[in-house]
């Protein structure tokens, strides 16, 4: 990282700001105007200031902050998918990886930090729109981490671009989209034998759909699951509670793996 990167600054009250060390005066939302490299560049890690009525402090880049301030178009896949994703499909450094459904990057965000200054982030999006905001954010991620995958990112339909000599053999495939079936057909095509596809599936009707698509496609179906988060938090009078009540579906996941080539 130079000297320049994007710093993150906390307010006493929790609400994280990633701010951008440009040399000009403006206004950060939720701050007020100030020029941000002449107030925060010499700001170190546990430093305190003052911006208005407000106190803050720089903390350290860590993707859980980062991803709580980024830019949002789409809805994201949240950590507990991803993190049950990435361990299950045995992504690591070095992989080839692809993500179709770019939408805000939250899951490119996740992948990036597993894959490493070895690895190879491809991203698909077919909505510009979706993908404006998820290739912010992941030029940002970029300039904040310091180990970041080689990224490639490419804009229309999964299944038409998987067919280009350009997209290498893949060590995973995630789909995120509301139609899986020409996509799974297609990039499972580019798996490596012994790589996984995973779908993500809103609902039962399209996660059975995935899931006989996938052996259609000569894929072995190893998990279908959905992952239910409960936060609990400790009472005023001791003990404790579930303290937001349950955290509801989010999608379902189901995982495949190419164990042979198809005839």
């Amino acid at each position: 990282m130079g000297e320049k990167s994007p710093v993150l600054i906390r307010e006493e009250g929790g609400k994280v700001y990633l701010v951008h060390l440009v040399n000009e005066t403006l206004k950060v939302k939720g701050l007020g105007v100030f020029n941000p490299n002449n107030l925060l560049s010499d700001l170190k890690i546990g430093d305190n200031i003052e911006i208005g009525q407000k106190t803050l402090q720089r903390i350290p880049m860590r993707l859980p902050e980062f991803i709580s301030c980024m830019k949002r178009r789409a809805q994201t896949i949240s950590a507990k998918d991803a993190g049950w994703l990435i361990s299950n499909m045995g992504i690591g450094s070095n992989d080839v990886v692809l993500d179709a459904g770019l939408g805000s990057a939250g899951l490119a965000l996740h992948l990036a930090q597993v894959l490493g200054s070895d690895g190879t982030l491809i991203t698909v999006e077919v909505r510009d729109d979706h993908a404006d905001i998820g290739l912010e954010n992941l030029t940002s991620a970029k300039e904040c981490f310091p180990e970041f995958p080689n990224h490639k990112h490419h804009s229309g339909l999964v299944q038409e671009v998987v067919k280009s000599d350009d997209i290498p053999l893949l060590d995973a495939c995630i789909l995120d989209m509301p139609d899986h079936s020409e996509a799974i057909h297609a990039c499972s095509e580019k798996l490596r034998i012994g790589a996984r596809l995973a779908c993500y599936a809103p609902n039962s009707i399209q996660v059975e759909r995935c899931w006989l698509d996938c052996e259609s496609a000569g894929l072995e179906i190893e998990h279908c699951v959905e992952i239910i988060e409960r936060p609990w938090s400790r009472t005023s009078k001791g003990g404790m509670r579930p303290s937001k009540g349950l955290f509801g579906h989010t999608a379902f996941l189901l995982v495949a793996k190419k164990i042979t080539q198809q005839l």
